[in-house]
């Protein structure tokens, strides 16, 4: 890759990149001014704009469990954390949103993080401690004024490590909570870990989490949900037995599970058969019977059935074509391969020619891959241009995909997946049997660097804000004035194609 390429750009990324953590503590600020200062994660909370059409627990399921969970959290025993773990699809997060719900409406849940590869902030620890105590001084108002305390005292704190932040902004605060003698609990809730994007942050977490414990005057819970990677694992392993309580989701009975899926089934199906004005017993017991049997457990099975059913021009073909698509292997991650496959192939018609057929394949490829592979989403609009693909191939591609991507109807709003299996399905040769959509990471990867790349080159400029002031930050720049010199998807240029080079293993060169 030819560094001369770069090198009109390089002042105006720098320029773009350094000044955007310069948020300072100066002057006489009130409460609320010294809480602004915290840099948080936008989309962190359980409850954040972008969640809000995430589901919660359907009434009559995940009953034991959920008992369980709320038992724990308002216990006083010495185990402060409950770790939910679980393999992918087995409805970890559905459980996470619902407990923190129910513990958002009675005024307990300290604060929320949920973490989302991928997802800008939420994909990596930076902003970690920092949006929790944002949340902790919003959730217990008697909070507030020693978390601006500590701000105050150490006003580079959020360029610290973990370790001190959770010591100043969080431990520290909530020691000095006085609750007129009786010790309140608050829940605080993690979900998904495993999607943090640094092993050694993942065990520090844990580490600092696992701390709850040395508080007196207030208890606070804490509800973890991850896949069992090794990382988490480890950081267990660290933690005494009697500090944490675990629960294997993926060991729960399977007629506990078949019924809980039932109940989804039904209630999802019967409002797709008023949609379809279908028969009030379509699709009939023995077709629920067989797709619960296809799930093999896993919700995420059938919340995907569930949207392909739902995006079909006849809902009838539709079940018939997940019933024949499913062949007689027992392992619940076949049948979910199986069923991404089958969504996939809906998108290629048959009458396409050979040339339209490895066209559309090559741009399906392209699109699928980046947005798995984005640090942070795009919508439709940015992304094309980052990849310099039409609108009309864009809209073309996903208008057959609302059941493997979140698709918002606005072109402002971000393109996400509706869970992360998709990509490890997606990237993995083994899972995603078909070659035609198969993508190979590496080369992904090195597709939205040279994207990036391209962009910054055609695209920035000196002073490409026009604000004729040589050396002036651009954090003292109006933000519409940056929004609209620095669209969205030159703005994810500038911040990740070191990121995206590294990852595709390529190296740069001077042509000289």
């Amino acid at each position: 890759m030819d560094l001369c390429t770069l090198g009109a750009a390089k002042v105006s990324v720098l320029s773009w990149l350094w000044p955007r953590s310069s948020k300072k503590l100066t002057g006489n600020l009130d409460l609320n001014d010294v809480l602004k200062s915290l840099p948080t994660a936008e989309d962190a909370p359980f409850n954040a704009y972008q969640r809000q059409h995430d589901v919660t627990c359907l009434p009559d399921t995940r009953v034991d469990l959920l008992q369980e969970i709320y038992s724990w959290a308002d216990s006083r025993d010495e185990r402060c954390i409950f770790w939910l773990n679980g393999l992918a699809g087995t409805g970890k997060s559905t459980i996470t949103r619902t407990v923190a719900r129910i513990y958002f409406k009675q005024k307990r849940l300290g604060a929320s993080f949920f973490f989302e590869r991928g997802g800008r902030d939420v994909g990596h620890a930076g902003k970690f401690v920092t949006s929790i105590a944002w949340q902790l001084a919003i959730s217990i108002p008697s909070l507030g004024q020693h978390i601006c305390d500590a701000l105050k005292e150490r006003r580079d704190i959020a360029s610290h490590s973990l370790r001190d932040q959770w010591q100043q902004l969080v431990l520290r605060p909530l020691s000095k909570l006085n609750e007129n003698g009786n010790q309140s609990a608050y829940v605080l809730v993690v979900d998904a870990l495993d999607e943090c994007d640094n092993d050694n942050d993942i065990r520090i977490i844990l580490h600092l989490l696992a701390e709850a414990r040395s508080l007196e005057t207030v208890r606070l819970r804490v509800f973890l949900t991850s896949r069992p990677e090794v990382p988490i694992r480890n950081g267990f392993v660290q933690i005494p037995d009697g500090k944490h309580q675990d629960f294997v989701l993926h060991n729960i009975s399977p007629s506990i599970v078949d019924h809980d899926i039932s109940v989804y089934f039904k209630y999802n199906l019967t409002l797709i058969g008023q949609e379809h004005s279908l028969g009030s017993c379509w699709p009939g017991e023995e077709t629920i019977k067989l797709l619960i049997q296809i799930a093999g457990g896993l919700f995420i099975w059938a919340a995907t059935a569930c949207r392909f059913i739902q995006e079909g021009l006849f809902a009838e073909e539709r079940v018939q074509t997940l019933l024949e698509g499913s062949t007689s292997t027992t392992a619940p991650e076949e049948h979910l391969n199986e069923l991404y496959t089958t969504v996939l192939k809906k998108t290629i018609r048959p009458g396409y020619s050979a040339k339209e057929k490895e066209e559309l394949y090559g741009t399906l490829r392209q699109i699928l891959g980046s947005i798995a592979l984005l640090f942070s989403p795009l919508s439709a609009s940015s992304l094309g241009k980052l990849l310099n693909v039409t609108k009309q191939k864009i809209d073309r591609i996903l208008k057959d995909l609302y059941a493997i991507l979140d698709i918002p109807k606005g072109d402002i709003y971000p393109l996400r997946l509706h869970h992360p299996s998709f990509r490890d399905y997606l990237l993995n040769k083994a899972r995603c049997k078909d070659p035609e959509f198969w993508v190979d990471e590496k080369q992904a990867y090195q597709v939205l660097t040279d994207s990036c790349i391209r962009l910054m080159s055609t695209s920035l400029k000196q002073d490409i804000c026009c604000v004729d002031a040589p050396g002036m930050l651009v954090a003292n720049v109006e933000r519409s004035r940056v929004e609209q010199s620095l669209p969205p998807e030159v703005q994810y240029a500038c911040l990740y194609w070191i990121q995206h080079l590294q990852k595709s293993g390529a190296r740069l060169y001077d042509n000289g």
